[in-house]
């Protein structure tokens, strides 16, 4: 699993690589925690279009970083993933709580 940041303007995006599983989930949060607290945006997006495998503990890594990004008010958004890991978060209701782009 790899991140790399972008900001543009105001909106960071988060390009996201490889599997987020438990085994690549505290590499992650670590990553994606430090960024998001140094702040300087009011938007953030997760782009999750590398992304080759997303297991249940990837979607609480998401959820996590959203509660952290919503206390800070930035709007949150996911980048539409390939479709088998769209599959996995639709079938989750994740999109019912961050918005698809």
């Amino acid at each position: 699993m790899n991140i790399s940041f972008e900001l543009s303007g105001k909106i960071l995006t988060a390009f996201i690589f490889g599997e987020l599983d438990e085994c690549s989930a505290g590499a992650a949060k670590a990553a994606l925690d430090e960024v998001i607290s140094k702040r300087g945006f009011n938007g953030f997006i997760f782009n999750l279009s590398g992304l080759t495998f997303m297991d249940s503990t990837g979607i609480g890594v998401l959820l996590g970083r959203y509660k952290k990004l919503l206390a800070q008010n930035a709007a949150v958004y996911i980048d539409p993933p390939p479709p088998a890991i769209d599959k996995v978060l639709r079938t989750s209701g994740i999109y019912n709580v961050i918005k698809k782009l």
